[in-house]
Order: C-alpha cells, then sequence, then structure tokens
C-alpha cells in the first residue's frame, strides 16, 4: 500500500482542535488494515516530520433506519498520531 492509500483523510473537529494545540496530535482517517507502523511512515513520507506515536482505534459502524429498512453504516478506524515538539501539519492550520 502507497501512502495515499493508508491515509483517507483528515479528521477535523473541535476537541480535536484543542488536543492539536496542547498536545500537538493530528487525526487521520485511516485504511482497516493499515498498521501503525504503516501510518507513521505514511504521515512522515506526506507531510515531513517526525512521528513519535500513533494510537489507533476502530470503530464500529451503527445500525440505522430508514423506514421499515435497516441498514448498517461500514466500520472505520482513526488514528491520532502525535508529532515531534516544533514539527506541525499546515493541513490542519487554518488561516483564519
Amino acid at each position: 500500500m502507497n501512502a495515499f492509500q493508508i491515509i483517507k483523510g483528515p479528521i477535523i473537529t473541535e476537541k480535536l482542535d484543542t488536543e492539536r494545540e496542547a498536545h500537538r496530535h493530528y487525526a487521520f482517517l485511516v485504511d482497516k488494515k493499515a498498521t501503525k507502523d504503516h501510518i507513521k511512515q505514511a504521515v512522515q513520507g506526506l507531510f515531513k516530520v517526525t512521528v513519535t506515536g500513533v494510537h489507533t482505534s476502530v470503530h464500529r459502524g451503527k445500525i440505522k433506519r430508514i423506514g421499515s429498512s435497516m441498514g448498517k453504516r461500514p466500520n472505520w478506524k482513526r488514528a491520532i498520531v502525535t508529532l515531534k515538539e516544533g514539527d506541525k501539519i499546515d493541513l490542519f492550520e487554518g488561516n483564519a
């Protein structure tokens, strides 16, 4: 897998914004089969930063109902990446 297949996109929420400012944590939506080493190499390769830690979690899809039919949203995996002091990813920084 290449880096673009591993990292599917950023996750931006208010809670993760405070984590980013306080602890240099960045969150990404990643492929379900990606390991922590794959995620670390992909982030370092794409954004030219040094990763000091990776935490992953798998979120189970919710069961939803539309009328009389039932459906299930897909499972997804989140990775929270900690960067070295002084490094930052410009994708997350807003130009207000």
